[in-house]
């Protein structure tokens, strides 16, 4: 029976870091163990391999210039030539792979790992003009490490842009020397010991995912929040979903987002009305999570309507 070939990807813009990182991968025996691998270059950066080297330790290294050549056929053509046992990616993050992770790879190939490097000394730079690209680096990835950090910038903002598409990605951030930056936790901007936690309009987002990421802030507590009702046949009687239109990176990425929510006034309510919920916020598996999150249980509501600006942002 043949074994899967697992790929990893590292992925990210020019001069991120990419190389650095890849050549500490590939020098670490323990993670290669001197498997026949492959090295797909996707550009070419300041930052060289020392291809010698790399062939000492039983690694094939090829470039790819042209994202049009970065197809299907092409990695089981690489995969028959080369026949490795590990392949590894350094990707143009300005390349649309999206097709990678929409179907099976071709023959034995199978991602194993994305990881996304950004330099933190220019990310603030791409979120304010290069959202939509943003948002496709970080729609897949594992794990996101910003280098060149200092504990001034905004890592706050920075990890809530990331988690606003991908809320599983893990995230860390260093400084240029590799030690990691403790951005600590974030302090929201409601008021957390309040009887009946009030969010606002505004913070709907910054709460959206502080309380699946903090769950010991929230659990059995009871917060009150403006929302549209979601209902739909498959939640079944009793429950529905009460969100917001969040943009997560630019007009044509909204997404309604809002977490599941029992209530016996639930047969009341029409979608897309807009009411004020207070209900209380318990932990618990669910089937349409597929995993533990936050359910929310409903004490009461009342009607309203909508904000004067129905989108929300995670910045």
């Amino acid at each position: 029976m043949f074994r899967e070939i697992p790929v990893y990807i590292i992925t990210g813009f020019l001069e991120s870091g990419k190389t650095t990182f890849l050549r500490d991968v590939l020098a670490d025996d323990e993670f290669t163990g001197g498997a026949k691998s492959l090295l797909i270059l996707c550009e070419e950066g300041e930052e060289e391999y020392n291809e010698k080297q790399l062939a000492g330790m039983n690694i094939d290294i090829i470039t790819v210039e042209d994202e049009k050549e970065f197809t299907s056929e092409f990695l089981l053509n690489c995969q028959k030539h080369y026949r490795p046992e590990k392949m590894f990616i350094e990707m143009n993050g300005m390349w649309d792979i999206k097709w990678m992770f929409e179907k099976d790879l071709p023959g034995r190939l199978e991602i194993a790992q994305v990881i996304t490097i950004v330099d933190g000394s220019t990310f603030g730079v791409y979120l304010n003009n290069m959202r939509g690209i943003l948002s496709n680096l970080f729609l897949n990835t594992e794990m996101v490490i910003f280098n060149r950090c200092t504990p001034d910038m905004e890592l706050h903002s920075w990890r809530r842009a990331v988690r606003g598409v991908n809320q599983a990605a893990m995230i860390y951030f260093e400084d240029d020397d590799g030690n990691p930056v403790d951005p600590g936790m974030e302090e929201p901007p409601y008021d957390l010991n309040a009887e009946v936690i009030q969010i606002e309009d505004i913070d709907y987002g910054l709460w959206y995912l502080d309380i699946n990421e903090t769950p010991e802030r929230y659990d059995r507590r009871k917060v009150r929040f403006r929302a549209k009702v979601m209902k739909s046949k498959r939640f079944g009687e009793g429950i529905f979903v009460p969100g917001r239109n969040v943009m997560t990176c630019c007009a044509d990425d909204i997404r309604f987002l809002g977490y599941l929510c029992k209530a016996e006034f639930e047969p009341l309510l029409k979608a897309r009305q807009w009411i004020w919920l207070t209900a209380e916020i318990r932990y618990e598996y669910m089937k349409e999570y597929g995993q533990l999150g936050p359910v929310l249980y409903a004490k009461s509501y009342e009607l309203t309507g909508a904000p004067e600006n129905d989108l929300v942002y995670f910045n």
